[in-house]
């Protein structure tokens, strides 16, 4: 990457990327890396690992052009905080790892400034992720409902302000709708990323038997064919 970037030798496109413009391929390449998991596919993960491995390389040598910091340094200021955080593994503490990670996690927190409650949620998660974060730290500090009924009830309100929306509010209430069933998702112990992937998975492995079932003549079917076709894939296990 060193030599990729050299103002005179190098590559001119990686020369003159920075950390803003090589961002979004970072996060791309970790929801590759996501993907190939979940579809198994450990040939593909060992390549996306590689691709995710390159994008911390060329953070890391953009970071060194400027005289910040090196490679070297990442690596060892991740070694330094696993075993800060894992005090039971590394140093005298017997047990409590978790409640140790949840504390040191705060304690670092704290150090880097940041008092607020919900301080250090990346603004770069997806939305479904970091709405659960949010409201995950909401709650240590006690605000959260007692039980899901709460959420559940704020899921009904939030839709009748919805149905009774304005073109200029439409969007801002869709996304309280779906704050709202984050929050209850949570209650009940559910993932609402992981759940949202697989339906998505599911509705794409349910569409494609759509295709292969009815072939070619699949786009000419009229709703009515298709919702047919759709019952008998949900039939057959789809």
């Amino acid at each position: 990457m060193k030599r990729l970037r050299d103002p005179q030798t190098g590559c001119e496109w990686d020369v003159a990327q920075s950390f803003e413009t090589i961002a979004p391929y970072t996060i791309e390449e970790a929801h590759e890396v996501a993907d190939a998991i979940a579809r198994g596919d450990m040939a593909d993960l060992k390549d996306e690992l590689g691709d995710l491995l390159l994008q911390v390389v060329f953070h890391a040598q953009i970071a060194e052009d400027l005289g910040h910091f090196a490679f070297p340094d990442v690596v060892t200021a991740i070694s330094d905080k696993m075993e800060r955080r894992h005090p039971h593994i590394f140093g005298d503490v017997a047990e409590g790892g978790h409640h140790l990670w949840e504390q040191i996690k705060a304690e670092e927190r704290r150090a880097k400034a940041a008092s607020g409650t919900l301080d250090g949620v990346a603004l770069g998660l997806p939305a479904l992720m970091r709405a659960e974060k949010l409201q995950n730290r909401a709650a240590r500090v006690g605000f959260d409902w007692p039980d899901e009924a709460g959420p559940r009830a704020k899921i009904d309100e939030e839709i009748q302000e919805i149905v009774e929306a304005t073109p200029d509010t439409l969007e801002e209430e869709f996304g309280d709708l779906l704050f709202a069933v984050v929050n209850w998702a949570r209650h009940r112990g559910v993932d609402a990323e992981a759940a949202l992937r697989n339906a998505n998975l599911k509705f794409e492995r349910r569409f494609r038997g759509m295709e292969e079932i009815a072939g070619k003549g699949f786009p000419a079917l009229d709703l009515q064919g298709k919702e047919a076709l759709w019952q008998d894939v949900k039939r057959r296990g789809g």
